[in-house]
């Protein structure tokens, strides 16, 4: 496919972020099984329910737009998932493993409030308003979802993980 044009650039990164809110679902049912402590396990549960809203947000856009929902695979989600994986095979501490979840995830909804950002004044360049509403819905989503982890990372009690 040939990206020459507002709605090409559009419908590219609606395909990524489509994959990334796909692939991100299921990293959260990892992220919560991971995770020991009670508080960060649901702050997880409750973005993956979310993240199902938030597909469905993009399926109304790609009915919007005029296209059947298709997924393009977003490198930048699957790298990010992949170093996740990398990290868990180490068998770190499990304080370890609660913070590091917290960083992987927080990671994500900077990717992903990127991605949205991008996507909005495309969606509004294209005279699509209605999408582009849809879009800053799930924008907000990423940004209180990235406010609730910082405060989470904040509250951790970081000397529970052994300086050396």
């Amino acid at each position: 496919m040939s990206i020459d044009t507002i709605h090409d650039l559009f419908e590219h990164g609606l395909e990524d972020i489509y994959h990334a809110e796909h692939r991100l679902l299921e990293a959260l049912e990892d992220l919560e099984e991971n995770t020991e402590r009670e508080e960060i396990a649901n702050a997880f549960a409750d973005h993956r329910e979310e993240t199902q809203h938030q597909i469905e947000r993009l399926e109304e856009v790609f009915e919007m737009f005029g296209e059947p929902p298709e997924k393009e695979e977003c490198e930048g989600i699957e790298g990010m998932i992949e170093e996740y994986e990398e990290f868990t095979s180490m068998e770190p501490d499990q304080a370890v493993l609660d913070y590091h979840n917290m960083a992987a995830a927080e990671k994500t909804e900077h990717y992903e409030i990127a991605a949205y950002g991008n996507l909005i004044p495309l969606a509004d360049q294209l005279d699509m308003s209605e999408a582009a509403d849809l879009l800053e819905e799930n924008l907000r989503e990423e940004q209180e979802a990235l406010e609730e982890l910082k405060e989470l990372t904040e509250e951790f009690e970081i000397d529970a993980i052994p300086a050396e």
